[in-house]
């Protein structure tokens, strides 16, 4: 299995036959050259190529009226000037004669990929269409948009495949309109989205854009909208959109299936968005994604307009599906205040419907509005030299990824392991190293005479391989890896092996130590290395760069501290390496320890090396070697809400921390 692309070419046929300065930028160009991109990266080759199948009149159906399908039929014999005046009708839409068969490929393609994911033929996959779809309505095109391609495709999965709960993801710069009306009133479709809106500002104008619509009747709290209303969100406020309200609320609703509406005029550089997120954002939230519904993930092209960033940004999304790691992000990881009142209104709206959100905010939750409140400064849009500076700025950024995508090509080996007693047995996934080799002897010796506990052999043989692994992920040649420590000596090799990271050349390392490790007490302080203790007997915030919190026994609880502790502060540090140390008396059980492994692989561009204590068993180790290697975790189980006491941990640690780690927060600054 693996992951695949749908396309066809026959998509590019339709194109605007008048001049209209709104509808000029849906183009065929933005398919082409994203397609061309792909294949320069060698990704295209990877996938599985599927030919986009015209979806039926049946199934265009499922979602759209019989009256309005018949209407697009008529189309395809229309001269240029009946094509005009019917286009006029709707807002932000042109028709050509082949615009009918191209939106049934487009559709269709959305169908092939849900049927290829569903029965197990590949894992995920991205459907390289256009026209777009999510703002298209049961009787009505618009913004570009002529069958609404992912709410057909959520309904068809409902109805071939007997699907209970499907999550909608929409990162498309505009608000998908047409996603939340077709279900907006069912509670078997949990539908998210962020979008430009401006208090109502922009397009398109909506009331029901705003974060406090959140469905209707039965269906009230599965429609999810985060509203930014401020231009040039980027990476932070991106991720702290998906770490304090998506993913939340998505592991609560269990999905089945993630349906990902991937409109790229989010990314910087777009003339619609005026955003600043960076192409492999978008493969950390692809990543992030992975870890619902077993990694069921099918992605469908909507918006995006400027073809660089969006060529990029579906090269990002791509790679992610398959397995790659992501590219470390660059930049401060400081959400914006706008976007921190637009996160801290949508929770607040949120919070009735569900219980992950049903805890004490640090600040009032603001009232949601959909005009610029007075006293607040409104969004000037970038113009004239503004704008010309803005779109420089963007090319080199987008310049700056390319040269980067050369310096830091991805490693020969993705995941390698040095498992002793655990690796009997154990059968690896395909492309995962047994590492045969070991450091020299004679570094041994100086670490041993720091450490009672490396005195035996058994200690030593194990450091050896450790550091040997530890070695290959520094200097490139491996990107994860899982080594086996002995129990007595677990707390001494995980020691050496900060030391021998930061002294090897990692810049930042963050250190995940579960169960019984503790903080070398003379471990510099020096903002180089974080340390987390987790199944500490307390939550404490010894230092900012030392925390322990205790290990929940609610799927609630634990989930709190990875989204709301851990990985808010995992991207703030942005460290080049993590070690994830399960020590002794570690309690995670193999759903807990792979989620937990597979989530700290996105934010540090996969560097993740695990550490097993070898009273562990074979199958802990054979989980997460298939997360590191790129395979999905499995479920946690049913969902129970946090207690009390691991709430108040959480706001505690929040509260000691947030002044210097600005990703934990949750609201605007009073």
């Amino acid at each position: 299995m693996g992951t695949a692309l749908v396309y066809h070419e026959d998509m590019t046929e339709a194109r605007l036959l008048w001049e209209d300065p709104q509808c000029e930028i849906e183009c065929p160009e933005r398919l082409t050259s994203a397609l061309e991109r792909l294949q320069q990266h060698g990704l295209e080759q990877r996938c599985l190529r599927l030919a986009a199948r015209e979806a039926s009149e049946l199934e265009l159906g499922l979602v759209h009226s019989p009256e309005y399908v018949a209407l697009l039929r008529r189309t395809q014999a229309l001269g240029m000037d009946e094509l005009q005046a019917l286009s006029g009708q709707y807002d932000a839409v042109y028709f050509h004669p082949r615009t009918f068969h191209c939106a049934r490929l487009a559709a269709g393609a959305g169908l092939q990929l849900v049927d290829a994911v569903l029965t197990g033929a590949v894992h995920n996959g991205l459907a390289l269409v256009r026209p777009p779809g999510h703002h298209s309505q049961r009787a009505a095109a618009n913004g570009f948009c002529v069958f609404n391609n992912v709410a057909i495709a959520a309904r068809y999965a409902q109805q071939k495949h007997g699907l209970h709960r499907i999550l909608v993801v929409d990162w498309d710069i505009h608000h998908g309109q047409g996603i939340q009306y077709v279900f907006e009133d069912d509670p078997s479709v949990l539908y998210f989205s962020w979008h430009r809106y401006e208090h109502g500002r922009f397009w398109p104008h909506l009331r029901e854009s705003a974060a406090d619509a959140v469905g209707q009747g039965r269906g009230q709290g599965f429609t999810v909208n985060l509203p930014w209303n401020q231009v040039g969100m980027g990476n932070a406020d991106y991720l702290a959109a998906f770490l304090h309200v998506l993913l939340p609320v998505a592991f609560e609703f269990d999905p089945e299936l993630v349906l990902v509406a991937a409109g790229f005029d989010s990314a910087i550089g777009d003339p619609e968005g005026h955003m600043q997120a960076m192409p492999e954002c978008f493969a950390h939230l692809t990543q992030l994604l992975q870890v619902l519904a077993g990694g069921r993930v099918c992605a469908m092209l909507e918006g995006g307009y400027h073809l660089e960033s969006l060529s990029q940004s579906v090269c990002m999304t791509v790679q992610a599906l398959l397995g790659d790691p992501a590219p470390p992000l660059s930049g401060p990881m400081v959400p914006h205040p706008s976007a921190l009142e637009s996160i801290q209104s949508v929770r607040a709206a949120q919070a009735p419907h569900w219980s992950s959100l049903q805890q004490q905010d640090l600040a009032p939750a603001l009232s949601p509005s959909i005009s610029s409140p007075e006293g607040r400064s409104s969004t000037l849009l970038p113009a004239g030299p503004e704008l010309k500076m803005a779109a420089a700025q963007a090319a080199v950024a987008l310049s700056s990824l390319l040269d980067l995508r050369r310096l830091r090509p991805t490693p020969p080996v993705r995941t390698a392991v040095a498992l002793t007693s655990l690796g009997t047995g154990l059968v690896l996934p395909p492309g995962v190293l047994r590492q045969e080799g070991s450091a020299p002897q004679e570094e041994m010796q100086t670490w041993a005479r720091l450490h009672e506990g490396l005195a035996k052999d058994e200690a030593l043989t194990a450091l050896r391989k450790v550091l040997y692994l530890l070695d290959g992920i520094l200097d490139g040649q491996v990107s994860s890896g899982i080594a086996a420590t002995p129990a007595p000596a677990a707390g001494a090799i995980l020691d050496v092996a900060v030391r021998h990271g930061l002294s090897q050349g990692a810049q930042r390392l963050l250190c995940v130590a579960v169960g019984q490790l503790d903080r070398p007490l003379d471990l510099a302080d020096d903002g180089r290395s974080l340390w987390l203790n987790i199944r500490g007997k307390e939550a404490a915030a010894l230092s900012m760069s030392h925390v322990s919190v205790p290990l929940s026994e609610t799927t609630g609880g634990f989930l709190n501290c990875i989204l709301a502790l851990i990985l808010p502060l995992a991207y703030g540090f942005q460290s080049d390496l993590v070690l994830l140390a399960l020590g002794p008396a570690h309690g995670l059980r193999e759903p807990q320890a792979a989620l937990l492994a597979a989530l700290l692989r996105v934010p540090a561009g996969g560097r993740v090396l695990a550490l097993v204590d070898d009273e562990s068993t074979p199958q802990l180790a054979g989980v997460l070697a298939r997360v590191l290697h790129g395979e999905a975790p499995t479920s946690l189980g049913p969902f129970s809400m946090a207690s009390p006491e691991d709430i108040q941990a959480l706001m505690y640690l929040r509260r000691q921390l947030e002044p210097q780690w600005k990703m934990l927060q949750v609201a605007a600054p009073a």
